[in-house]
């Protein structure tokens, strides 16, 4: 192959992966800046009534704690009623799970959901492995966990209808509630339509099915189960009392705080605080749940201070109790997950612990110490990076449960920030022994946090927006200094220019009076300026998370030399075919070809090396170099042969099927087993069928001719060109390469496959097989069957056939292989792998397993979409 036309392709591939960026990672992006549009209003709301969180403060401690705890134990009732929810919807599927395990499950996902996009749909995939070791298996799970969530939505909007339209009749609700509403009802009626039209097989189905094939596994599950209407009544009554709960913990907050409650404010707040939950994208509405309920209840008659006081009180009881004790759920049974769970709650407590402490009023007596030992802009300025470092605390712990290196080091450094903060804005030692705290945790879980960011491009994009923020506040001192009397009435000193830049910068109000066009001008300058910087700093370090890596243009040449030297398989020359990047040792002796997607390097099979100590180097060696450049590793199509290597390094595998060899000496025609075979074959040859044998170079007539039946055969079984472990028609490639060709009488090309390169010693195998529409039936089954007497004349001892996805799978490991085996052997949508299997089988073969090699179980959430996009062109 021409080393040049290679890199050009190498070049189009990576231009092709960069395109691709945006659109690989739009959602991650878009469920950023919500999230941050979100923790910006909860910010904005602190900031606004910052002047009265002291009065909050004060009423909150003087409140009857006997309110508080009765408030307490109705979050354990809350709790109790949520898993009796997931009890009731499971039992609607015949499938009965102790009470225990849906509260423990139940804990677990809503803790996680904080962290997640979209978190109140997504956390229902996670945390089922206890109650699949009970026998109810996953097509159960996760029809039990879409009727619970279902319910959920079902029994706010019927609780809100009548309360909705009674405070519209009085006034006390606006149009923007009501609109919520009429789109969550829109929400709930499409999903029931959706339902409706998956379990009728009609167009959701089909479209569900066409685009999204992988969907066919969840449909059929859905499709599959019949629901118990009364127990169905059942779960929607207790899915109604978890709503009543939510309820009472308003109403408790109330007392609590000593105000007069009333009902009507009590469900209208609770109703729409729901509401901005089911629709947040990320953590929970945080920000925007606080906002909306203080809103209504000021509705209410109470003012800003109770207003506040209530809600806080009632998201402690809502929101925060439930979220410790998803702590607890994870202590019952140690794992790595816990080590990845409260760090991200501790950075996120840490951080409304910092946001809460700069908007409430300092201890005038430490101030006043304080002051006699450090300058007042040294004061304020602590201020400001306490509260800096908890809006992006806020943001950090997001990233931090995912395991990313930089993410650690990202909230050990705001931790840092926030000890010294906390001591020079008002000596708070308490909030600075909390954050001292979380360092110890960050330090005692830094084993877990092993994902790192490309380092050129973290190093660079952090550099420039550091520069900027730098550029921006050089320029507001030294602006405020050299600038005239008459703009300002004032003739600022370098302390004054420093304060009133850093207020305008991070813009939290000043009571400084522009004197004309030209100063206002400058304070829109400064403060527009800090509103990009510290954006484009947020994301630079959210960027490096979410990018693709790019590699350099492989080295195709090497790779070759090296897979003529030391090739033993028969996928060694897709190894390097032009799709791949690739990873040579230090040595340059052995070789890893690759492909990245997202954040992972998907590897085929395993590193081309003299023997298993070379193998096992290179793997160590791309590991670390996977490690230092921000992705993971999977290796696809691992023969069992190889897994001791990777179980020495402390990998995972899971089988995914298995590889047909058709031993030549022993084949035949012969014999009753085979009369299928054998009369399939017959009846092609009858009809006037022959083979052809064509070497390199193929004439360009012939290649027209091939590439026409290629076409045809595309369009004919609805399938599109992969790559990866397979090859697709490239006109120069097959120029170069042995072709089989079956031919009507009339000289028509029917059907042909290719020989490619098989590094397996006495083995031989091919790449593409296509045929016509119109083709006989059995045409390539004869193909094939003459390609075996091409092969057996060679001096070829076998041939191989190649890979069956999902099959073999006689008793299932693990959750995952039942699943497996399942859409295997029920889903449409993974019929033809059975149907290629049962091909393969017609030629006897022996069968190989074949294995997924990943580090975490984590990752498999990911493979799935992983792979799909790693074998497209």
């Amino acid at each position: 192959m021409d080393l040049r036309f290679s890199t050009i392709q190498n070049v189009r591939s990576i231009a092709k992966m960069r395109l691709l960026y945006v659109r690989d990672n739009s959602k991650v992006i878009l469920q950023f800046l919500i999230a941050a549009l979100f923790l910006g209003v909860g910010f904005w709301f602190l900031k606004h009534e910052g002047s009265e969180l002291l009065d909050v403060r004060q009423i909150i401690v003087q409140s009857r704690w006997l309110w508080v705890c009765l408030g307490i134990v109705m979050t354990f009732i809350y709790v109790i009623l949520q898993g009796y929810a997931y009890k009731l919807s499971f039992a609607m599927v015949r499938r009965n799970v102790p009470l225990w395990l849906n509260i423990i499950m139940f804990l677990k996902r809503n803790f996680v959901s904080v962290f997640l996009p979209a978190g109140g749909v997504t956390s229902l995939a996670f945390f089922s492995g206890d109650i699949e070791k009970g026998g109810v298996p996953k097509s159960s799970i996760n029809f039990a966990s879409s009727v619970y969530a279902f319910l959920g939505i079902l029994s706010v909007i019927v609780i809100a209808l009548p309360i909705f339209t009674y405070s519209l009749a009085e006034g006390l609700t606006g149009y923007s509630e009501i609109v919520a509403l009429v789109l969550l009802i829109v929400l709930l009626g499409g999903v029931f339509l959706c339902y409706k039209s998956i379990v009728r097989k009609g167009s959701v189905y089909k479209v569900l099915v066409k685009y999204i094939p992988s969907s066919e596994v969840f449909l059929g599950d859905i499709i599959s189960h019949q629901v118990d209407r009364l127990l169905f009544g059942y779960a929607f009554f207790v899915s109604v009392l978890v709503d009543v709960a939510g309820i009472i913990h308003l109403y408790i907050a109330m007392l609590a705080l000593g105000f007069s409650p009333t009902i009507e404010s009590a469900m209208l707040s609770y109703l729409v605080s729901v509401v901005f939950l089911i629709v947040s994208p990320f953590m929970r509405g945080l920000g925007a749940i606080e906002v909306s309920m203080t809103f209504i209840l000021t509705r209410f008659g109470y003012n800003n201070v109770e207003a506040i006081a209530i809600t806080l009180l009632y998201r402690f009881l809502e929101f925060w109790l439930p979220l410790v004790l998803g702590i607890f759920s994870f202590l019952i049974k140690i794992n790595k997950l816990l080590m990845r769970v409260i760090p991200a709650l501790l950075i996120l407590s840490l951080g409304v612990i910092n946001i809460l402490s700069v908007m409430t009023a300092s201890i005038g007596e430490r101030v006043k110490l304080l002051h006699d030992f450090i300058p007042f802009a040294v004061i304020n300025a602590s201020n400001y990076l306490v509260l800096l470092a908890g809006f992006l605390m806020l943001l950090t712990s997001i990233f931090l449960i995912r395991g990313l290196r930089t993410a650690w080091w990202m909230a050990f450094l705001l931790s840092l920030v926030s000890v010294v903060g906390h001591l020079t804005k008002a000596i708070d030692y308490e909030e600075a022994i909390i954050a001292l705290l979380v360092m110890a945790m960050l330090i005692f879980s830094k084993k877990e946090y092993v994902v790192r960011t490309n380092p050129r491009l973290r190093n660079v994009g952090v550099r420039t927006a550091l520069l900027s923020v730098v550029a921006v506040l050089i320029y507001g001192v030294v602006g405020f200094y050299f600038l005239d009397k008459h703009h300002f009435n004032i003739d600022f000193s370098i302390g004054q220019s420093i304060h009133y830049t850093l207020q305008y910068y991070f813009m939290v109000g000043s009571d400084l009076i522009p004197g004309d066009h030209f100063s206002r001008r400058f304070l829109v300058s400064i403060s527009l300026c800090g509103l990009i910087t510290l954006s484009f700093l947020c994301f630079t370090i959210v960027y490096p998370y979410i990018v693709k890596y790019f590699g350099e243009p492989s080295h195709i040449e090497t790779a070759q030399k090296l897979v003529a030297k030391y090739g033993k398989s028969s996928v060694d020359y897709f190894k390097t075919y032009n799709d791949k990047f690739f990873f040579f040792s230090k040595d340059e002796e052995a070789f890893i070809a690759y492909r990245v997607v997202a954040s992972f390097a998907v590897v085929l099979e395993d590193p081309v090396a003299a023997d298993q100590a070379q193998m096992k180097a290179c793997i160590e060696q791309f590991d670390r170099y996977c490690f230092n450049n921000g992705l993971k590793c999977i290796y696809y199509r691992v023969p069992e042969s190889s897994l001791c290597i990777y179980a020495e390094l402390k990998k995972k595998r899971l089988f995914i099927g298995q590889e047909a060899v058709v031993d030549l000496e022993s084949f035949t025609l012969e014999g009753r087993k085979r009369g299928t075979l054998r009369n399939a074959v017959n009846k092609v040859a009858d009809k006037g069928f022959k083979t052809t044998v064509h070497t390199p170079p193929l004439k360009d007539g012939l290649l027209q001719k091939l590439k026409a039946v290629s076409d045809e055969w595309l369009i004919d079984s609805g399938r599109s060109e992969i790559v990866f472990s397979q090859g697709m028609f490239i006109w120069e490639e097959l120029k170069e390469q042995t072709v089989m060709t079956v031919e009507s009488p009339e000289e028509k090309i029917d059907a042909f496959l290719n020989i490619i390169p098989d590094y397996v010693d006495g083995e031989i195998t091919y790449d593409l097989i296509r045929k016509t529409a119109d083709a006989p039936n059995g045409i390539t089954m004869f193909l094939l069957i003459e390609f075996f007497k091409y092969a057996k004349a060679a001096g070829f001892k076998s041939v191989n056939l190649g890979f069956a996805p999902m099959s073999g799978i006689e008793v299932p490991k693990n959750a995952t292989e039942r699943s497996m085996k399942y859409a295997y052997n029920s889903i449409r949508t993974f019929s033809h792998y059975k149907g290629l299997r049962e091909f393969k089988e017609r030629f006897y073969p022996t069968w190989n397993n074949i294995y997924l090699i990943y580090d975490h179980d984590f990752d498999l959430l990911s493979i799935p979409t992983i792979l799909t996009k790693v074998i497209k062109p």
